[in-house]
């Protein structure tokens, strides 16, 4: 499966970490969320674009205040 995501200013807390809520759809059309806790790069690599981009940042689509925890996977 691959999924399309991209950052939004909403931060939740699950399970007490601060999440970063991305939002996108799967290949095949499927609006999904994602909770990211870390995201990491090769140090290696030229980061000036990555980091750039992480800034960039939308208001979240989804009512993720209220998710239902059910959706989770621990």
């Amino acid at each position: 499966m691959i999924v399309h995501l991209h950052n939004t200013t909403k931060i939740v807390d699950i399970n007490d970490v601060p999440a970063r809520v991305w939002e996108g759809h799967t290949d095949g059309g499927v609006p999904v969320i994602a909770f990211i806790t870390r995201l990491a790069a090769d140090h290696g690599a030229d980061l000036a674009e990555f980091t750039a981009e992480l800034q960039e940042m939308s208001p979240p689509n989804f009512a993720v205040q209220s998710w239902p925890a059910r959706m989770f996977i621990d």
